[in-house]
């Protein structure tokens, strides 16, 4: 149960995040080019880097901890910080072309997907 409430506290302190973040990004510089959305990225990305080596490598953060800072408030906060850490995970191990595929694939393939969405949904 502890598990559960720290996903969830962690998933809405970290969608609340990037939702007043952004904003505040866009209210300040405009939205002419997605300044908003590169921030949290950048943040998440550095958050989850972060969080990572004081998990795995000096043992600071517990499984609860990981839960709800690294799964739910990183997260909900950007899954572009998620994409970043497994495919650094993979290129640790020296799996360096599924390191690549992963990034291609979840651009490449994501933009493919939305397309199709554009279109199922232009039809219907």
């Amino acid at each position: 149960m502890v598990k559960w409430l720290g996903l969830t506290a962690g998933g809405v302190l970290g969608t609340f995040a990037r939702y007043f973040l952004s904003g505040f990004i866009y209210r300040i510089f405009g939205s002419h080019f997605p300044l908003g959305t590169l921030v949290v990225n950048l943040i998440g990305c550095f958050l989850i880097g972060f969080l990572a080596v004081l998990a795995e490598e000096k043992f600071l953060l517990g499984p609860n901890a990981r839960i709800f800072l690294m799964i739910g408030f990183c997260g909900a906060f950007t899954t572009f910080s998620t994409l970043i850490l497994e495919t650094s995970n993979l290129s640790k191990v020296g799996e360096n072309l599924y390191a690549f595929l992963n990034i291609a694939f979840s651009i490449v393939l994501g933009l493919f997907v939305f397309r199709l969405g554009v279109l199922l949904g232009k039809v219907i």
